[in-house]
């Protein structure tokens, strides 16, 4: 008896392999994809101004990066002795006004470096509802601050669509080679409340939609649906009812990777996932001469691999005890 209902993810028409160059944007669960990215040795940078939810928040980032504006300095403010702003996460942060302008120059042009010579860009869309400063205007965090300095909304469909049709259209004549893959986060917001949750990812859905019949370079992938209905049980929730468990995570990867990789690349993650399993051995006795060959044949492998794939940090890692055993 099959317990779940499943449905069919078109292969995508531009496949992800280990030569693509990927920037990751979003929610928290973009940060999921491109750690999974990461760990699987692709060339991937994730949340570089940390993790945003609103679309139209996105949007404004990616345009600061297009065209590498300075940081709006009126946006910045203290806490406790640190610097923030409004239009990024509490990631970015620094000691002093002139550090954190720094880090936000950085991130700029990291993020235009990876936009010009990109493959691939994925937008997690979290959340509709939005909160605006009573002089900043729209907010992607609000840092601790004062509720009376906010107001909160829930954006209009039209509204996110125009200002993101402006910004990827700028994308698709300066970034033509550039493939965007939407998405909408599975994790529940439910402090905006249940029914609000539900009307926000509806109008994220259709707004995916409509970018995508607009865009050629656009595509869609269901993580939201994914986890809505071949999902569709608390068990796959962590404690707090509203993050995906690791397993539910993982499942959701599988899907992706069946629709943006080639059963090569799917081959070539197999190989570091084995490598990985091996690199998480805790034999019994690490003292053993069967683990100390069992060390210099991991380390022997992540040197053959590490032709195609940099596994420098790992190869230090396996050194480093082989040193210890031998003590």
């Amino acid at each position: 008896m099959n317990w779940f209902t499943s449905f069919d993810i078109p292969n995508a028409s531009s496949t992800i392999s280990h030569q693509s160059k990927i920037l990751s944007m979003g929610s928290c669960f973009a940060q999921v994809v491109g750690s999974k990215l990461e760990s699987n040795k692709f060339d991937v940078v994730t949340n570089p101004f940390g993790t945003i939810f609103h679309p139209n928040i996105l949007s404004r980032l990616l345009n600061h990066a297009l065209f590498k504006d300075s940081l709006d300095e009126s946006g910045i403010l203290e806490r406790e002795g640190m610097y923030f702003h409004y239009s990024a996460h509490s990631h970015l942060v620094g000691k002093s006004k002139e550090e954190l302008i720094q880090i936000w120059d950085k991130r700029i042009r990291q993020t235009q470096d990876y936009l010009a010579s990109g493959t691939h860009l994925i937008l997690t869309f979290g959340t509709a509802w939005i909160y605006d400063h009573q002089e900043f205007g729209s907010v992607a965090n609000c840092h601790k601050q004062p509720q009376k300095q906010f107001k909160k909304r829930l954006s209009t469909l039209n509204e996110m669509l125009l200002d993101l049709e402006v910004t990827l259209g700028n994308f698709s004549r300066v970034f033509p080679k550039l493939n965007i893959i939407l998405t909408v986060s599975p994790v529940r917001h439910i402090k905006d409340g249940i029914p609000e949750n539900q009307l926000s990812k509806s109008i994220l859905r259709v707004l995916s939609n409509a970018l995508e019949k607009k865009f050629e370079q656009v595509s869609y992938f269901p993580a939201y649906e994914i986890m809505m209905d071949e999902l569709r049980d608390y068990r796959f929730y962590k404690e707090d009812r509203i993050h995906p468990t690791s397993e539910a995570e993982n499942y959701i990867w599988k899907r992706f990777s069946e629709a943006y990789f080639s059963k090569e690349t799917q081959g070539k993650i197999s190989e570091i996932q084995k490598i990985h399993r091996e690199l998480a051995h805790r034999p019994l006795n690490p003292e053993s001469d069967s683990h100390h060959k069992f060390l210099q044949n991991l380390r022997t492998k992540l040197e053959q691999m590490g032709t195609e794939f940099d596994f420098s940090k790992e190869i230090q890692s396996v050194e480093k005890t082989l040193r210890e055993s031998k003590n």
